[in-house]
């Protein structure tokens, strides 16, 4: 889930922290699919900004290559059947909700999202029912930055900053993968995201908690290549 990665410590309350190697790799792959999707179709990461760093963080945790390549070739097939679709609604709590997924049956996925809405007291919406309270961004994740790297980062191209996340526009988003990495820095995650523009004030960490299980349950979805929600919790 996009931009919300300080939600990470009551997302860990929740669950076991020991990860099974299976898992992890379970995990990984999905990671490196949606790189390919959202780096428009691209399985070469010297191009492909987004799916270097997945590919970095996959060698991270001893995936062998012959399993990151075999993920690349199955991509090739399978992309002349695919189409990508954009999902609109509102999740519990009136939360606003853009579901990017990339699938070779609409009707499928439409059916599998839309009963996710349902169980979690929320609906899927006509096309621009929520977009207008979003912005399109680029957001690149760094493992180390103070105020100090900012300046730097700004003159590299960056338009804001949110704890560890540098925000920019889309357009720049490989480009600027390539500045900061030969510039020293660790980049955690790049993508392009939905950013909300004024989120829903959620109320307790119980409503935190029940949004994460509704994006949980999204994002295991084989075809969703993100989820952004449209929350904050003070």
């Amino acid at each position: 889930m996009s931009g919300h990665s300080k939600w990470a410590n009551i997302k860990n309350r929740k669950g076991a922290q020991d990860k099974k190697r299976s898992e992890a790799f379970t995990k990984i792959s999905k990671n490196i699919l949606t790189a390919i999707r959202l780096g428009g179709g691209s399985t070469n990461p010297e191009v492909n900004g987004a799916l270097k760093v997945a590919i970095d963080k996959a060698r991270e945790v001893n995936m062998p290559k012959e399993n990151i390549q075999r993920l690349l070739d199955r991509f090739e097939e399978r992309k002349a059947n695919l189409v990508s679709v954009v999902l609109e609604g509102y999740g519990p709590f009136g939360v606003p909700v853009i579901i990017e997924a990339e699938t070779d049956n609409k009707n499928r996925i439409l059916g599998e999202i839309k009963l996710i809405f349902k169980n979690y007291e929320g609906a899927l919406g006509e096309s621009n029912s929520v977009m207008y309270q979003f912005d399109r961004v680029g957001e690149v994740e760094l493992e180390n930055m103070t105020e100090e790297n900012q300046l730097e980062l700004i003159d590299l191209g960056a338009m804001d900053f949110d704890e560890k996340i540098v925000i920019i526009e889309t357009s720049l988003l490989n480009d600027f993968v390539k500045k900061v990495e030969e510039s020293g820095f660790k980049v955690i995650r790049s993508e392009s995201v939905y950013r909300a523009k004024n989120p829903v004030i959620l109320a307790n960490e119980d409503q935190v908690e029940k949004i994460l299980d509704f994006v949980d349950e999204l994002e295991s979805n084989d075809d969703v290549l993100g989820v952004f929600c449209g929350f904050d919790y003070n």
